[in-house]
């Protein structure tokens, strides 16, 4: 399974919170004011309650009962348009917060380097961006305006208990210890258990992701039953741990809820006994007695959202955990002095396995056409990732301009290397918008001389609407071939002075293909050129060979020199033609 992101600790996520508390304080202010003034308009209903019955029995008539039903009445208006009011800001003050929680998820998510991305695997930053987001918004809009308010509901009771009688207030805290415990137990164990559910959220994301793209090769090689064993697992581990967390829910939820009624019980029970001995009156055991029912509507509301920010807290956690991510290079790095690129005995491994490069020197001149061919998992692959710069190699150098090229930062990076793989996507929205990704400032001739370029124009002109032609999932579907096309334009309209094409027409049929490498090399003329290919006929066109063969490059000249050398080109070449 691959490697996640990071997760925020405890002590991050408290500060980030408190970071989006500060920059809509005014709101925050607001909510826990209207909160606390309905909290304290709820609180004289009952205590009104108490004085009617003890004027009764004291004797005053229907005018005085009149009075003070009317005020109660008053008073759960005031309270009912007080929480409506708190609920409205709070929940504005919800959704600016989540804005700005996904505008920095975008952000950071967008600065993440690319080899970090694909090391996590695409399904744990979808989850952590889809799920895990919608999470944090529904505490933010929901959760936490009601944790607000019951919490001010609650606090306003038990004040209002002890104010009419410290004992009654002393038995009704006594009689809510056991909600303690409780709560103690499940705050233990619940952070583990959600933070465990959301990464096997992430791993199921990953593995559908991984089986739907890589559909047709499943099917090719018969690999059906082991990717179904595989999502069995995967599936498995997630019903394991979402039984986890649902199991603390079951024995804390009925912990709770028979924990509410001790506190009324001890209030019934002392108050009656000082009732019956003259020493407290009827209104004031009454009233208390009522107070404490009430406290279980808003305690209750407390337990239930503390279970959501449990939730939430892990699912802000893994948002969060991108602020200790690896950081592209930020701004500022030096400037290359030309667009020399040498790689000085680089060698690179990955997590998981031996040395892919074993000491690769090799140095590409400036405007040439460098085509670097050999078996499969000789290191090609490798090799390309670290000329664009998406890897550092764990020893040696891979510079540009004498610059190492993992140390320059994107914008400067995009200028210089541009990597293109036979991996490619169309974005939603239109053929303008796929193409501006490349260069935000391009107008439509600059366009369609991208799409001419590459052999696209053709058939983008064929389209309803041209450039504002929708594609993607509810627009115009591409096949594999236009969609590489449209990958390539963004490569001429980003304009680097070096290019690697990493089997980057491999999805084009041979003509097709043949045509856009030609229509590249027009329009890169006197720029760099490194086509990283199985087919051959690149090789031919391209000014010098590098051959790569387990981790090392072993020949490097023209196509006539290493077909004259009978080397291992010459083999690939004569294999290449059937001979």
């Amino acid at each position: 399974m691959s490697a996640h992101l990071p997760v925020a600790e405890p002590v991050e996520v408290r500060r980030a919170a408190l970071r989006l508390i500060r920059a809509d304080g005014r709101s925050f202010a607001a909510v826990l004011g209207l909160n606390s003034l309905a909290a304290a308009a709820g609180l004289v209903g009952p205590w009104l309650l108490g004085r009617i019955i003890d004027d009764v029995r004291a004797g005053d008539g229907v005018d005085v009962v009149d009075r003070l039903a009317s005020a109660i009445l008053v008073c759960s208006l005031a309270q009912l348009l007080l929480a409506r009011w708190a609920r409205y800001v709070g929940h504005r003050f919800g959704e600016r917060t989540l804005a700005r929680v996904r505008e920095q998820f975008v952000e950071r998510a967008l600065s993440l380097p690319a080899s970090v991305v694909e090391r996590a695997g695409t399904g744990d930053l979808t989850a952590r961006g889809t799920a895990d987001v919608t999470v944090v918004g529904n505490t933010l809009r929901d959760a936490g305006p009601e944790l607000l308010i019951s919490c001010a509901q609650a606090l306003f009771i038990l004040g209002a208990v002890f104010v009419i009688a410290p004992l009654l207030g002393a038995c009704g805290v006594l009689g809510l210890v056991g909600i303690w415990f409780a709560l103690r137990w499940y705050l233990r164990r619940a952070r583990t258990a959600y933070l465990a559910e959301g990464a096997a959220t992430s791993d199921v994301a990953e593995i559908l992701a991984a089986t739907a793209s890589g559909a047709r090769t499943v099917e090719a090689f018969g690999l059906q039953r082991g990717r179904i064993a595989a999502s069995r697992r995967t599936l498995e581990t997630s019903r394991v741990r979402r039984m986890r967390t649902l199991f603390l829910r079951s024995v804390f939820f009925p912990a709770v809820e028979v924990s509410y009624v001790v506190p009324v019980v001890a209030v019934l029970l002392v108050g009656g006994a000082l009732h019956a001995r003259g020493a407290m009156s009827l209104g004031a055991v009454v009233a208390a007695t009522l107070y404490l029912r009430q406290l279980a509507e808003p305690l209750d509301q407390i337990l239930m959202q503390v279970e959501q920010l449990q939730s939430s807290g892990a699912s802000f956690a893994r948002v969060e955990g991108l602020a200790r991510a690896p950081r592209a290079v930020p701004s500022g790095s030096p400037t290359p002095v030309d667009d020399r690129i040498d790689v000085t005995d680089v060698r690179y491994s990955y997590d998981r396995g031996g040395e892919v490069l074993r000491g690769v020197d090799l140095t590409v001149r400036p405007g040439e056409r460098l085509a670097v061919v050999g078996p499969s998992g000789a290191g090609k692959t490798t090799l390309s990732r670290l000329l664009a710069g998406i890897d550092a190699p764990r020893s040696g150098s891979v510079t540009v301009g004498g610059v190492p090229i993992a140390d320059l930062d994107p914008e400067q990076l995009r200028r210089q290397v541009v990597l293109v793989t036979q991996e490619h996507h169309v974005f939603l929205g239109t053929v303008r918008d796929n193409l501006l990704i490349a260069e935000p400032a391009a107008d439509d001739a600059a366009l369609w001389a991208a799409l001419a370029a590459v052999g696209a124009d053709g058939w983008v002109r064929e389209l309803p609407d041209g450039l504002d032609t929708e594609l993607g999932t509810g627009g115009r579907r591409t096949d594999g071939s236009r969609a590489q096309q449209l990958a390539l334009a963004r490569v001429v309209l980003a304009d680097p002075h070096t290019l690697i094409l990493d089997e980057a027409t491999a999805l084009l049929d041979p003509t097709t293909a043949r045509h856009t490498e030609r229509a590249l090399a027009a329009v890169l003329e006197g720029r760099t050129v490194i086509a990283i290919a199985h087919r051959l006929h690149t090789a031919h066109d391209a000014d010098r060979v590098a051959v790569m063969e387990d981790g090392l490059l072993t020949e490097l000249g023209t196509h006539d020199e290493l077909v004259a050398a009978e080397g291992a080109y010459a083999a690939l070449w004569r294999t290449w033609h059937g001979d």
